[in-house]
């Protein structure tokens, strides 16, 4: 097994829910080998409050999260990516910036937790929802042994992973 720490990063219009669960989630479960970060394209500025509860929740930290914009990662000194994911259907139709290093993408499209209306119960909901199935990508993802697959066949199972229960029926890009 390789001791490589791959720079993954999740890619969302907004950076205050889906993509800072993925964020938090891909380090809690990552350890070393992993490296997560989040961004958007629109960045709010701030984390939906509900994110911050679910990872609390669930027992994931959620210390140093911000809302913060993808250019940050394209610019100069920025983490090189070795992967980048898009998890909402904006992003994923959007033009993205050019990532140093050429990363592997892939469209893993989630509902917005933060725009289900109605009662705070069908919030909360949807929250563990888009947590739940991120985790189970997630987890696909680390079982896949990066340092022995071909790109071609990586691309493949990335895709196949973008394809896994609670995917947005739009599921069409990549970032």
């Amino acid at each position: 097994m390789s001791d490589r720490t791959y720079n993954v990063l999740f890619l969302c219009t907004g950076n205050s829910a889906r993509s800072i669960l993925g964020e938090a989630l891909m380090n809690h479960l990552g350890g070393e080998r992993f490296h997560a970060f989040s961004a958007g394209s629109t960045p709010k500025g701030a984390i939906h409050p509900l994110t911050l509860e679910t990872l609390t929740t669930a027992g994931i930290a959620s210390e140093g999260l911000r809302s913060k914009s993808w250019e940050e990662f394209a610019a100069p000194g920025a983490p090189v990516m070795d992967f980048v994911f898009t998890v909402c259907d904006n992003a994923a139709g959007e033009t993205c910036p050019i990532w140093p290093g050429h990363p592997m993408t892939a469209h893993w499209g989630i509902s917005d937790p933060a725009a289900v209306p109605g009662p705070e119960f069908k919030q909360r909901a949807a929250f563990d929802d888009a947590l739940r199935f991120l985790r189970n990508r997630i987890t696909a993802f680390m079982s896949l042994p990066l340092a022995s697959i071909d790109r071609m066949t990586l691309s493949s199972k990335l895709t196949s992973i973008g394809q896994l229960p609670g995917t947005t029926s739009s599921n069409k890009g990549v970032a």
